[in-house]
């Protein structure tokens, strides 16, 4: 059997697509909390890339996947979880029913992210940050205000350049207290 692989007709592919760049291992989870700097930037371009293939792909409305995803920590997790699902799912080692296993999750996750969506109070044109329950001896949570989308797209970049700075200096906070001698924290 050849390892050959054809290139697909460009007329097959989705515009806004460029596709995942094979890689020499697969998937791997990825904790949000725990990348670097440089990979937080990573992860975001390709899930952002992925997940506007995903809308377009499947028709998604805003009640599934609403253009302010990006700022609300529960479809931002839902999503990783879809988008590493995927490139398990479609892994050219993968076994030839992975992808029907992949469809039937993301029925599941549809439906999770809705409920999400929904919770959130997200839409179309305007976005709030979730609320918050507070629990009792908490201080009250800040009021909650809908800020309008304008560019989505250039406030996606805005976003994730505030949360790379926020990441290296985090990074460079971490780097100050160890010892340059040793290597170990003071």
């Amino acid at each position: 059997m050849s390892d050959y692989v054809p290139e697909p007709d460009s007329a097959d592919l989705d515009d806004d697509f460029v596709g995942e760049e094979p890689t020499a291992e697969p998937p791997h989870p990825v904790n949000w909390n725990l990348l670097s700097a440089h990979d937080l930037e990573q992860e975001w371009l390709a899930l952002n890339r992925w997940v506007d293939w995903l809308r377009h792909t499947y028709g998604l409305p805003a009640s599934v996947v609403p253009p302010f995803w990006h700022h609300h920590p529960e479809l931002l997790w839902e999503l990783s979880a879809l988008h590493l699902h995927w490139l398990g799912a479609y892994d050219p080692e993968q076994n030839a029913s992975a992808p029907v296993g992949w469809h039937r999750d993301f029925a599941d996750a549809r439906q999770r992210l809705r409920d999400w969506v929904s919770a959130s109070g997200t839409r179309i044109d305007r976005d709030r940050p979730t609320r918050q329950t507070t629990w009792p001896g908490e201080p009250s949570a800040p009021p909650v205000e809908d800020v309008l989308i304008e560019d989505r797209d250039a406030e996606f970049v805005e976003f994730v350049y505030a949360q790379v700075a926020e990441r290296e200096a985090q990074e460079e906070e971490f780097y100050r207290t160890l010892d340059a001698r040793t290597g170990e924290v003071r």
